[in-house]
């Protein structure tokens, strides 16, 4: 076991810095074609579809100079539906990528489906101490402390100190999902401050938020997971396991991902583009899926409520799953270590995910400069030139 933990801890050590910073981000590209008119008589004007040429061409521009990444994707939404998909290198639609961080978003929404369902009675803000089987040290946060990284319990930067919180990293079946929540919430860490009065991001807090609703719910996360966005989104692809032991066991099929039983709440879902770009709408269109509402406004606005930027010790604009960017007002992230990058624009009313599946981590926060530098600036020129 020690041998397991050296391992993990120096596979994972750069991944506090990465996480921080790294997004997403071929080459063909498609656009949704406008719905017939079905009514008869005159058919109202053909919506005008953005303009997404200089888009497609940075992100050619970016697969050809690059040294590091031999594809890139990426789709683009609005409240109706798939607006634009692009493919580059040797990536097509059908590729399904590891996301690392950029499953906190999806892991957000499932913890706020649950708390919506009125058989539940999970919630954000009630102590995990009063739902979890065991007692332990952390036992005063809240789910939404936990996944707003505010809990006071050290994150990523902290993880050469992890020691027995490293069973969240691990696909071993001797590792069970509850078992290491009860390690996680009674092994104090070195560094730990008290619930609300620091931002630390990442680490033991997400995995807690997920073992505390499993145990709510008396269901495996992944279970959650399909009742709450699988099933009535219609994803295909889209889950939780945990490849952080051994990443080069990944082989970029569903059927190699490892862990499912122990999966990884921060960093361990798989998706292609379909599916990603569905859970992208719900933030869009009132929170539907289809006829299915997965989530309230109210829901999605909380998720994007700044709760890191307001504690008193290393304060960052972070809600639950986003970045908030305050340079450009409306706009939120969620970037992971591999490089991919979901983003909502709310104030333009569109949303894209860029896929990365290069898991070398040698340049992985190349595409998320690109995409706050380049690819959200030239989005929203081109939504802007429609809408005037």
């Amino acid at each position: 076991m020690r041998r397991f933990f050296d391992l993990i801890s120096r596979h994972l050590l750069m991944l506090s810095f990465l996480a921080l910073v790294s997004a997403c981000g071929g080459g063909g590209s498609s656009s949704a074609p406008a719905p017939p008119n079905q009514g008869g008589g005159t058919a109202p004007p053909e919506p005008v579809t953005p303009d997404f040429n200089e888009v497609d061409a940075a992100f050619q521009s970016f697969i050809d100079e690059s040294l590091v990444f031999d594809g890139i994707s990426y789709v683009v939404v609005d409240a109706g539906g798939t607006l634009h998909t692009g493919t580059f290198g040797d990536h097509t639609e059908d590729t399904v990528v590891m996301l690392a961080s950029t499953s906190k978003v999806p892991a957000v929404m499932t913890l706020m489906a649950l708390e919506e369902d009125p058989a539940s009675t999970f919630s954000m803000s009630q102590p995990i101490g009063e739902v979890l089987p065991f007692d332990g040290v952390y036992a005063d946060r809240t789910p939404a402390q936990l996944v707003s990284n505010t809990s006071g319990i050290p994150g990523l930067r902290q993880l050469g100190l992890y020691g027995p919180h490293l069973c969240q990293f691990s696909f071993e079946e001797s590792i069970e999902f509850e078992a290491c929540g009860q390690i996680l919430l009674s092994v104090p860490l070195p560094d730990s401050h008290d619930a609300g009065s620091i931002f630390d991001y990442g680490g033991s807090q997400w995995q807690l938020a997920g073992v505390t609703a499993a145990v709510s719910a008396n269901a495996t996360w992944n279970q959650l997971v399909d009742q709450y966005l699988a099933t009535p989104c219609g994803l295909e692809v889209f889950t939780f396991g945990n490849m952080w032991e051994n990443l080069s066991l990944w082989d970029g099929t569903p059927d190699s991902l490892l862990g499912q039983s122990n999966p990884n709440i921060e960093g361990g879902a798989i998706t292609n583009l379909a599916d990603y770009a569905k859970l992208l709408q719900v933030h869009l269109n009132g929170g539907y899926c289809g006829e299915t509402q997965v989530l309230s406004e109210a829901a999605l606005a909380e998720m994007r409520v700044d709760r890191g930027g307001v504690v008193a010790e290393d304060p960052v604009p972070y809600g639950m799953g986003w970045w908030i960017d305050t340079d450009n007002p409306g706009v939120y992230d969620d970037p992971g270590a591999f490089g991919s990058v979901s983003f909502l624009d709310i104030e333009r009313g569109f949303s894209g995910y860029v896929a990365i599946d290069d898991y070398t981590r040698i340049d992985a926060d190349a595409p998320a400069r690109l995409v706050r530098r380049d690819i959200i600036p030239l989005l929203q020129s081109a939504f802007d030139a429609v809408a005037e």
